[in-house]
């Protein structure tokens, strides 16, 4: 896995993520204690409103931003939203008041919003080997998993000598040193052949992914994996701080298992994907989560809640969270042309996060109004109706080469090659608008 980091481009983009992802790894920690302090028993609630701003940004922005980015400089678009997070990342470190927080969140997360999915679309021009781009997935998984698992363990070390709000300057620094090395590289420019507008190449988005069924069997798994990792991110606070009354640090730890679950898929996804079907092992992660959610619910039932109970489901949860979205890159890389790419990863960033603008205000309010048992329900419930749709939309057979024939063109037309009917992967264009057999 690790050979593709031989790669100058790839070696600086990851590193930019790691260290991104370290300093937001610590932001969620900080924000999770700042909540607290901020609304005390209230503070699943306030966290809930602050997640929810923040998939209010993804969804809104992202698409946009995704069509707006084929025609900019992917370097400086990236450095410059950098700048912009690294700004409100110090900014948070000066509030008093939670509307402030509201505020900060909005832009940091709009800037983010934009960064992502540029990001992830400049991988597969700068791995266009499928191997290496599916090990790049994996590394890639890996470095958001540092956000739950490592910034967590710096931040129980960090809070034994400062303040909880001291953290937002790890976040600072990492947004800092993301800018650094993404300008130390040149990255592959995007091609915007086919998307002459804005509003155009998202449309073209939005068409791409909802005339494909593996795409919207993605979505729906995308909706039981927010369910999931809303209870966890929203409402371990309560659980640790309330309910079993540890320190700060518990807080990190217990949010140490999550990441430690997710890191270890990452680790054994790649050769695992290389013997089962990526539909056949997120659907199987996405059973995990569902799993873990109903046992802790029953053994809290019949026990009461112990940290061992919570740090176990996390780590189940974490494991299965990886599972399920790991594979979507080399889901969405075969679902679309180059050309497309950019529109269709930013389309998929805002869908995703639309399910967490769902699920994070559900999970706090659940938790918040009725306590931990029905939040676990009524979570659970989720994340089972994403598997059954997935089931449903995304068909088991699922084939990379799809024969079908164009009535639609002439004989000499060059897609041809003189034979109306033809086997290749179906891919949603010009040429295939709809995913059928008969054009």
């Amino acid at each position: 896995m690790l050979n593709i980091l031989s790669n100058r481009t790839y070696r600086n983009l990851f590193a930019a993520q790691v260290v991104a992802l370290l300093g937001t790894g610590l932001a969620t920690t900080a924000l999770g204690l700042l909540a607290y302090d901020l609304s005390g028993a209230n503070a699943a609630k306030t966290l809930g409103i602050i997640f929810t701003i923040k998939m209010i940004a993804y969804v809104c922005v992202a698409p946009i931003a995704g069509a707006v980015a084929v025609r900019m400089d992917r370097r400086r678009l990236l450095i410059g939203l950098d700048i912009v997070r690294a700004t409100c990342a110090l900014a948070l470190f000066f509030v008093t008041e939670v509307w402030q927080v509201y505020l900060l969140i909005l832009a940091l997360q709009s800037a983010s919003a934009a960064f992502t999915p540029t990001f992830q679309a400049t991988l597969p021009d700068v791995l266009p080997d499928e191997a290496d781009y599916t090990r790049a997935l994996s590394l890639s998984r890996l470095a958001y998993d540092l956000e739950n698992i490592l910034s967590p363990t710096v931040a129980a070390l960090l809070l034994l000598v400062m303040s909880s709000g001291s953290l937002f300057l790890g976040t600072v620094a990492g947004f800092v040193g993301s800018a650094l090395l993404v300008a130390s590289v040149l990255l592959p420019s995007a091609s915007t052949a086919k998307q002459s507008k804005v509003f155009g190449g998202m449309a073209r988005g939005f068409h791409i992914y909802f005339a494909t069924p593996r795409l919207r069997g993605l979505l729906a798994l995308n909706l039981a994996a927010s369910a999931a990792g809303a209870m966890v991110l929203v409402n371990t606070i309560i659980a640790v701080k309330e309910l079993l009354g540890l320190s700060d640090s518990g807080l990190a730890w217990t949010m140490f298992a999550f990441g430690a679950g997710s890191m270890l898929a990452a680790l054994v996804l790649p050769r695992f994907l290389t013997r089962v079907s990526d539909r056949l092992a997120m659907i199987s992660g996405a059973f995990l989560m569902l799993f873990a959610l109903v046992g802790l619910c029953l053994l809290i039932a019949i026990n009461g809640l112990s940290w061992a109970y919570l740090l176990g489901a996390w780590a189940l949860v974490g494991f299965g969270y990886s599972v399920v979205l790991t594979p979507s890159g080399r889901i969405l890389r075969r679902s679309a042309n180059p050309e497309d790419r950019t529109a269709l990863f930013s389309v998929q960033f805002a869908l995703s996060h639309g399910c967490w603008l769902i699920t994070y205000p559900l999970s706090g309010w659940t938790m918040t109004t009725f306590g931990m048992i029905p939040a676990l329900i009524v979570l659970a419930s989720l994340t089972l109706l994403g598997i059954i749709i997935c089931l449903v939309q995304w068909p088991a057979n699922d084939r990379s080469q799809v024969g079908h024939t164009h009535a639609n063109l002439p004989l000499d037309h060059p897609h041809l090659n003189g034979k109306r009917t033809h086997e290749h992967a179906l891919i949603i264009d010009e040429l295939h608008p709809y995913w059928r057999t008969h054009f």
